[in-house]
């Protein structure tokens, strides 16, 4: 890039190249800075990590919101070569016990294999209702603070509906809505893709949207792999004028008259950015690390120093030779199997990780993603792709444990396939040190851009009153998941940080 750019981006996840395109679009000349040598896209990407032919999603897999994000519309995925694909069945929830409960995007289906008819009923009614008022609830909570206007269109026992699901635990919302212990076990496990255990205050939130979104949009995957998306986000970047500069480490923001100019890199090079730099990084990355402490204020830095982290994540891809041979055949057409074989045994997984021991039972997010995606694998063979959440570090390093981990996630899947330790071709695991070592903004193997207690949504993320990207010094914003509405590929954070960078430079982000 010849020149001076107007607007730098550090690092180049889905959040950070969703606000360099926006940004590109109207008008501005971006740079995006990322880290890594290979790649862009951070944890959102896809790998040869096995053997030769078999596609593995290297961190996000699943796309809950990617019809309904108004990022991905307006930057329209699809028109830039991505497609989404749905399995048959969006979510399946087995135990030992050979209960099964699965979440369609028909609500009939679901109905039919849902705990009981009583739980079946129950949920066709709670997903009818969802479906008239989501457009609403997305704009309220993936719009920048304070998006109420999307509140005003409810209907007030609506509003009284969504305020009494919100302000529930996980498993408190469960056991009124259900008797079945297959149907008890689906929203609480859905939250514990983050931190949130099924006790915990206002847990019910969020795997009530994972839950009800898998009825609309579903679980959808990019053909191809999620590289695709990246690909994508990349071509528009490049197609708007702006460049993706890889290998390129900042190590430090230039800040001069209370505003951010410039970055310097691990190189020693200094980029000066006329109008604007976005960062796509940790909290506590950019106000410890990356500005001088001295031009934040003290309560900012002490805030960061004791930054709550979210739980670690401990990944597994598989290669194999034949689709996984689930009991129940309900599992086999799913996009994504949960593994959680009950209320109890969900709150005992978050026990035994918040008190820093491996789960000796371990809750899995497992997904199927060749099942859908014959592209994924040579013909016939299939892979495979789970995590489980963990204590972000382990006496004695990770190195002694990961193995004998890996072999624990074996065996619970064999529990529920039996036959699935023969398919195996090959296993990579992948710790929460190494997902660190990937993409630094999982420190610990946080996926979550930080916990995602209550008290660290909202206008309390990353922390008040900095909740609408704008940060300490003028200039520079925030645009990860560390921002508002936090973690989840949907763009959000990137696209409402570069929406307020725009305003703010009196620029119009609409095409051009």
């Amino acid at each position: 890039m010849q020149g001076d750019p107007d607007a730098i981006v550090i690092g180049a996840g889905p959040n950070g190249l969703t606000a360099a395109a926006l940004l590109g679009r109207a008008g501005l000349r971006v740079l995006v800075l990322e880290a890594n040598r290979a790649r862009a896209g951070g944890a959102l990407g896809s790998e040869e990590a096995t053997l030769p032919g078999f596609v593995h999603d290297v961190g996000a897999a699943f796309f809950p919101f990617a019809k309904a994000s108004p990022a991905f519309a307006d930057l329209d995925l699809e028109g830039s070569g991505v497609r989404w694909l749905n399995a048959p069945i969006e979510s399946a929830h087995p135990a030992p016990d050979g209960s099964v409960a699965i979440i369609s995007r028909d609500h009939d289906v679901t109905a039919k294999h849902f705990g009981d008819p009583a739980d079946g009923d129950a949920w066709r009614r709670l997903a009818t209702w969802h479906g008239k008022v989501e457009a609403d609830i997305l704009g309220f909570l993936l719009r920048p603070l304070p998006a109420l206007r999307p509140l005003l269109r409810l209907f007030p026992l609506d509003l009284f509906r969504l305020a009494r699901i919100l302000l529930s635990t996980g498993g408190g919302l469960s056991e009124r809505l259900f008797r079945s212990v297959a149907a008890r076990r689906v929203l609480p496990g859905l939250a514990l893709h983050v931190d949130l255990g099924p006790d915990d205050t206002f847990s019910a939130g969020l795997g009530y949207m994972l839950g009800l979104t898998a009825t609309t949009g579903g679980y959808c995957i990019p053909e191809g792999g999620a590289q695709t998306i990246t690909d994508a986000l990349v071509r528009q970047i490049e197609g708007f004028g702006g460049e993706v500069r890889l290998g390129a480490r900042v190590s430090q923001i230039i800040a001069k008259d209370g505003r951010a100019q410039a970055v310097k890199l691990d190189s020693g090079e200094e980029l000066r950015a006329s109008r604007a730099i976005l960062a796509n990084t940790g909290a506590p990355k950019l106000l410890l690390d990356l500005l001088d402490r001295k031009l934040i204020p003290g309560r900012v830095v002490r805030a960061m120093q004791r930054f709550p982290r979210g739980w670690g994540t401990f990944k597994v891809d598989w290669a194999l030779d034949a689709p996984v041979p689930w009991s129940s055949e309900l599992a086999r057409r799913s996009a994504v199997v949960h593994a959680g074989d009950s209320l109890e045994d969900l709150r005992r997984f978050t026990a035994q990780v918040r008190g820093g021991d491996l789960p000796d039972n371990p809750y899995l997010v497992i997904g199927q993603q060749s099942v859908t995606d014959p592209s994924r694998a040579p013909t016939g063979k299939h892979t495979l792709w789970a995590y489980s959440r963990v204590p972000p570090s382990l006496e004695g390093g990770w190195a002694h444990h990961a193995e004998r981990f890996a072999d624990t996630i074996d065996a619970r899947i064999e529990g529920l396939a039996p036959g699935f330790r023969p398919t195996i071709l090959k296993r990579r695991v992948v710790s929460p040190e190494a997902l660190e070592s990937m993409d630094a903004n999982l420190v610990g193997g946080d996926l979550g851009g930080g916990s995602n207690a209550w008290h660290r949504q909202l206008i309390f993320r990353p922390i008040f009153p900095y909740f609408r990207y704008k940060m300490p010094l003028r200039g520079l914003y925030l645009c990860s998941s560390y921002a508002h509405p936090g973690a989840g590929v949907h763009g959000m954070c990137g696209y409402n940080a570069a929406s307020v960078a725009l305003r703010d430079l009196g620029v119009s982000p609409s095409k051009t």
